[in-house]
């Protein structure tokens, strides 16, 4: 017995469990409750029982009840459990009703043991196969090439981190980022080594992101993170620290430098009002396209600008040796300032009559400028 499938049978009439029971002999293990309140109970501590068979008419959760109750449990076992109905005498409208609620099959009453074997064989055969259809999917959560997310799941973790900031009213975010001219980096460098990029780029990413944050691929050469409870206003940030990175980064691929850019698309909530973690995702992966039309090295975040953040001079120089001067022109009073102190010593070691004091006065009317 101990290998047969377990079944719950609920009914408040001793005679029909039995009558039940007798039928099922021999090819389940069955347990029984008198009412639906009961049945619910074991539900949630028998892990064991792979389908229920309920009566309609009970005292204290009829058997409509039952299943809304089960449907609506956060136990995913329970969600998706076989659930026949045994019915009499009720019309079209109540089945449509039962089914909508969730019911899987239904039974006549006095219906015999054949039927009823046959009815339950097929939906657990159906629950089993469901099983293994989820299996494979989990067994794909995971991209085997480069070890990141999935975009499917992707979604199953923005659908999760919605769900949390509907019901806590928190903020949560997703970026979605881009190789600029991924295409004709694949045609220059073919598919795999253009993929290998990608993977570069994907570990650094993965690097500086929070353990509750998700990367995975977006689509091919583009990269999305799913961040719950940040707001928009800090992965613009940290955006931009991403787009500065890469576009001073120095590839060599092949033996022969590689200069690559990326751009961005930023969405959130409640910033931007969607209802649906595909909704979400589609915006931020239609703000990168929008990036890289612009001419792409950009983001767009739907107008959350990323928080003013001063370049160092390691990176400036960075900037200069990569050909990139206008990048550094917008940070030079801060940079100059940076500065002032190694000039002035410069100035006083070697003599140099360097003219500080227009240097400061050009820069100060620079900064009134702005």
């Amino acid at each position: 017995m101990a290998g047969l499938p377990h079944i719950l049978i609920v009914d408040d009439s001793r005679v029909v469990r039995a009558t039940l029971m007798q039928h099922l002999k021999g090819s389940y293990e069955m347990r029984e409750e008198a009412d639906g309140d009961a049945a619910w109970q074991t539900l949630v501590l028998d892990h064991s029982i792979q389908a229920v068979i309920s009566d309609l008419h009970m005292p204290k959760l009829n058997g409509l009840e039952l299943v809304e109750r089960i449907r609506a449990s956060k136990l995913r076992r329970l969600q998706e459990l076989p659930f026949i109905l045994v019915s009499g005498e009720e019309t079209e409208e109540d089945r449509q009703r039962a089914t909508d609620a969730g019911v899987s099959d239904f039974v006549t009453k006095g219906v015999g043991s054949a039927e009823i074997l046959l009815r339950l064989k097929h939906l657990l055969a159906l629950s089993e196969a469901r099983e293994d259809l989820d299996a494979g999917r989990e067994r794909m959560v995971q991209d085997p090439l480069s070890g990141l997310f999935t975009r499917k799941f992707l979604e199953l973790q923005t659908a999760q981190a919605l769900s949390h900031s509907a019901r806590h009213g928190g903020d949560s975010s997703l970026l979605v980022f881009g190789f600029d001219g991924y295409q004709g980096m694949c045609e220059r460098l073919g598919n795999d080594t253009a993929a290998e990029v990608g993977h570069r780029f994907a570990r650094m990413l993965a690097g500086k992101i929070r353990q509750e944050d998700s990367l995975g691929h977006f689509g091919a050469g583009q990269y999305a993170i799913v961040s719950p409870g940040t707001a928009l206003a800090y992965c613009a940030t940290f955006a931009e620290r991403v787009r500065q990175a890469v576009e001073v980064s120095r590839l060599s691929v092949q033996g022969q430098p590689l200069s690559v850019t990326v751009s961005i698309g930023l969405a959130g909530v409640p910033a931007d009002h969607v209802t649906s973690a595909g909704a979400l995702l589609d915006l931020a992966g239609h703000r990168m396209q929008e990036a890289m039309q612009g001419g792409g090295n950009r983001i767009v975040s739907g107008g959350v600008a990323p928080a003013t953040r001063t370049i160092s001079i390691h990176h400036a120089l960075e900037l200069l040796a990569s050909n990139r001067a206008d990048a550094v022109k917008p940070h030079l009073v801060a940079l100059a300032k940076q500065l002032g102190p190694l000039l002035q010593l410069l100035d006083k070691e070697l003599g140099l009559a360097l003219p500080l004091a227009e240097i400061e006065r050009r820069l100060n009317e620079r900064t009134g400028q702005k």
